[in-house]
């Protein structure tokens, strides 16, 4: 894939729609990003309980080589324990074809906010039941210098919403640990130009993390492989405080991107014609005069996003596959909890041309609704990034199409989806060849859907009977190979619970 890539990983007790926008800033530039939810995450805190440092970077090495086997480009980006993560993957994969960022890296578990007792976890690990009863839970000032956003996290924990842990198991601490153990280690044999970014006043990780890694991955003869930008009014949480946009300027300045295009401002250069913009953006206009987003879709990159404004059912930034099946549920006659006419858009007016973005006057029709507006569509090399409807009056669409707005946050299929493949990781009895294919073959169509690229030749043996398993998948929705992938799995774990009570 031509698009250059960017690899986030999340933090301890978050889920990969963490890191603030980065991922929309990213995809604004021009980038596909990836990422991953890592074991023991997404669910509950209990999960954490049994998932080693080791189950994480298996888990993350799956999806960089993923990755990597999709894109010629690829940045890795990482935050706190994400970017231990980052940084270890870097250095035992040897990476070389795209650049490091890591994001506020706990080297050192010494900010001013911890506790002078801390020290004394590293005999409590060895403590029977100790570590996986104990609880370590997030207190104020929960990462956040900002006082407004650190009022507003700390209403969402007193209310118990579930979009970060408000607790890890002292266990996962411990995992945690073993990880920076592995992470100091040789890193002279990091390749890749790295970037740290890390608050001055971190209340988790001083700066001598940030000190550390520069000292060894630049050694004594590669100064400026590595460098460090310091934040003077952030803690720990760095890219949603108050220097989150220094953060997304240096990380997208560090990757040769442009800070105004990561913004939805045309770039100075979209890599096309103006003939290649007007011909993409009718292209667009006659998927959308048809109803036909799926079309639409496949003109853009793989993230490829659309905007709907408004608080009603259709309202949301659906991206990708998952956001094109969210978008025709209210879209498209006949698709899944698809109702009435298909959503059209036409009176196409006189299109405004700029660099990287197009805006055309338009008019959405729902029936006999219909409603006026601008729609913008960004592109660039040939591919659409995104498209954003704004109506003339939202409150008239909030008023006919009704409902509530999706969670972009993932589904309970994807959240069982996530869990069973970190069972699959626990299995004492190695499942048969031909479990092990269908377990693979699900896995791909349900998390990335159908098989593309060439066939193995007849010597790659292993690699031709994997390729085969997943084509066999070809056109199954990726709902049902989620379901189906949980359902081997908790199968083969009550066969595997079964054999371990026969043998004891």
């Amino acid at each position: 894939m031509a698009e250059p890539a960017v690899f986030l990983i999340h933090g301890l007790g978050g889920t990969q729609y963490d890191l603030g926008s980065m991922h929309k800033r990213l995809k604004n530039a021009g980038f596909v990003t990836h990422s991953l939810t890592l074991p023991g995450h997404g669910t509950t805190p209990e999960d954490l309980v049994g998932i080693t440092a080791e189950d994480w970077l298996e888990a993350v090495r799956v999806k960089y080589r993923e990755v990597m086997a999709l894109h010629e480009e690829v940045h890795v980006m990482g935050m706190c324990m994400g970017s231990l993560l980052a940084i270890e993957i870097v250095k035992r994969e040897g990476h070389t074809r795209g650049k490091l960022i890591a994001l506020a890296p706990p080297i050192y578990l010494d900010g001013w906010a911890t506790a002078w007792y801390a020290f004394a976890r590293h005999a409590l690990y060895y403590v029977p039941g100790v570590a996986a009863s104990m609880k370590i839970v997030e207190e104020d000032p929960f990462g956040i210098k900002n006082e407004q956003l650190r009022a507003i996290v700390k209403a969402k924990f007193a209310r118990g919403e579930n979009f970060h842990y408000g607790w890890v198991p002292l266990a996962c601490v411990k995992q945690v640990d073993r990880l920076r153990g592995f992470v100091m280690k040789d890193l002279h044999k990091i390749e890749a130009q790295t970037l740290v970014i890390h608050a001055r006043e971190d209340e988790l990780t001083s700066l001598r993390s940030a000190d550390y890694l520069i000292e060894k991955i630049n050694g004594k003869k590669r100064a400026g492989k590595a460098r460090v930008v310091v934040l003077e009014d952030s803690y720990h949480m760095i890219c949603v405080d108050n220097d989150k946009e220094i953060v997304a300027k240096n990380v997208l300045e560090f990757i040769g991107a442009s800070a105004a295009g990561s913004l939805g401002i045309p770039t100075a250069d979209a890599g096309m014609t103006p003939e290649q913009m007007q011909a993409l953006s009718a292209q667009a206009c006659q998927d959308l005069e048809g109803g036909d987003f799926a079309s639409l879709y496949a003109r853009g990159i793989p993230d490829f996003a659309w905007f709907q404004p408004g608080h009603n059912r259709s309202t949301g930034c659906h991206v990708g596959g998952k956001g094109l099946a969210r978008l025709q549920q209210w879209a498209t006659p006949g698709a899944a909890g698809a109702t009435g006419a298909a959503v059209q858009f036409t009176a196409f007016g006189n299109a405004s041309f700029n660099s990287g973005m197009v805006v055309t006057p338009a008019v959405l029709r729902h029936g006999a609704f219909q409603s006026p507006g601008l729609l913008a569509l960004s592109m660039r090399k040939g591919k659409l990034l995104e498209a954003r409807w704004f109506p003339d009056e939202v409150e008239a669409e909030d008023q006919h199409f009704g409902g509530e707005p999706v969670s972009d946050g993932p589904s309970p299929a994807e959240k069982a989806f996530e869990q069973a493949s970190v069972t699959s990781k626990t299995l004492q009895e190695a499942p048969d060849n031909e479990a092990l294919l269908a377990l693979y073959s699900l896995y791909k169509q349900g998390s990335i859907g159908d098989c593309s690229g060439a066939r193995p030749g007849v010597l790659d043996v292993v690699g031709r009977a994997k390729f085969d398993a997943w084509m066999a998948r070809q056109g199954t929705p990726r709902d049902a190979a989620m379901a189906d992938y949980v359902a081997l799995v908790t199968q083969l774990k009550a066969a595997d619970a079964e054999a371990e009570k026969v043998a004891a």
